[in-house]
């Protein structure tokens, strides 16, 4: 069988979606692996590492996807229109397409991929279950996004963010409040933390305040009968009630003043991100504060954050809407993505009849959108090009 590792060409992508270690657990699978020649550089993988690890470098896209059996992206093929070439054309009927597909906001790439015969599987729907935790590209992304936001953040800001004594005086600790207390949330929790800010945080889920606390932050939330249950039972955030939001956004409005460094994190799949941060949070927030909105890309959290900018506010206060937050760290992304697909195919791979797919596994059914030239995605079922 045929894997192919295309370049990515969607504006501002830099992952790749193997590794040079994974393409030799792939080889020692008997499988055939092409790389497109440059697939890697975004992430410093030139093409003679992914050579000296058994891969075949193929000179273009056409040439790497020709009779491909199973194709391994980061994100969705390019259809027409979208750039200079057509990606979804390159690939044969009835071949295998993984990649973070992005269907709740590509709805049209569904059909089109049921109509061009490709079997796709989202690999963002992966499920949170034990078997699938090493499959699982948004906690291994998000890890990465929560880490970097900080970063960001403390090159943003104009202060440090430990308390330091000298002679001359002393310089104050920075305060950083996390929104949002999932894996990217976690993650930014303790990197601002060991970077010595006094760290708080909120979320709507009951069950991350020891989460916070064992990391040594403090928690913020309204905890009512309703932040009580405000959890689904997949792990995700619940979209919570208007009065609760209210309540919510009074404390945080009192609690965002005396910020230095906001991270929001808060998603909900295939919705729009909730707003936590206003216009008026921002305006009271000190001069020189900054935010970084991770959802910036499914609409925000935060009130003029803008796609791709940092906006500086009247009042001094930078909020940052840098797009793919993993792709800033690409090299450690792309590293961990390929890990997680190489964990899948592993998961279906037969000895003697190579990657085979159990049509009733409880992972193929979460994740595969297209089979057979039909949607079968419950989410998705029913539309066509």
């Amino acid at each position: 069988m045929k894997i192919a590792i295309p370049r990515e060409r969607r504006a501002g992508e830099n992952r790749v979606a193997a590794s040079p270690e994974t393409v030799k657990k792939l080889k020692a699978l008997s499988l055939e692996v092409v790389v497109e020649t440059g697939a890697g550089l975004g992430s410093n993988l030139p093409d003679r590492v992914y050579q000296d690890a058994g891969a075949e470098i193929a000179p273009d896209a056409a040439s790497a996807l020709a009779d491909a059996d199973i194709v391994l992206k980061v994100q969705r093929p390019l259809l027409a229109g979208e750039g200079d070439l057509d990606e979804l054309a390159l690939i044969k009927r009835g071949a295998l397409l993984f990649a973070i597909l992005n269907p709740y906001n590509s709805r049209d790439h569904v059909a089109a991929y049921a109509a061009a015969g490709v079997n796709a599987f989202a690999m963002e729907f992966m499920p949170r279950i034990t078997r699938a935790q090493v499959m699982d590209v948004l906690s291994s992304q998000a890890n990465l996004a929560g880490y970097k936001a900080v970063v960001d953040a403390a090159s943003e800001y104009g202060r440090a963010y430990p308390m330091m004594m000298t002679a001359a005086g002393t310089v104050p600790p920075a305060r950083a409040f996390i929104m949002g207390v999932g894996v990217a949330g976690l993650q930014a929790i303790a990197t601002a933390k060991r970077l010595g800010a006094i760290v708080s945080a909120t979320d709507v889920r009951p069950a991350v305040k020891e989460q916070v606390q064992s990391l040594g932050g403090s928690f913020v939330a309204v905890e009512n009968d309703e932040f009580k249950q405000a959890e689904t039972a997949g792990g995700y955030a619940k979209e919570m009630s208007d009065d609760y939001k209210r309540q919510q956004a009074a404390l945080v409005a009192e609690h965002i003043k005396k910020q230095d460094i906001v991270i929001t994190t808060a998603l909900i799949p295939g919705r729009k991100a909730p707003i936590l941060v206003t216009r008026e949070h921002v305006a009271s927030m000190k001069p020189g504060s900054v935010i970084i909105d991770l959802a910036v890309e499914q609409g925000g959290n935060v009130e003029g954050s803008e796609l791709g900018k940092v906006v500086v506010t009247d009042n001094g206060v930078k909020i940052v809407g840098h797009a793919n937050y993993p792709s800033r760290i690409a090299e450690s992304a792309s590293l961990l993505y390929a890990k997680n697909l190489l964990a899948l195919l592993q998961s279906l791979h037969d000895k003697e009849k190579g990657v085979t797919l159990n049509w009733d596994d409880e992972i193929v059914k979460a994740i595969a959108l297209t089979r057979d030239g039909q949607v079968v995605h419950p989410a998705f079922a029913g539309q066509t090009v």
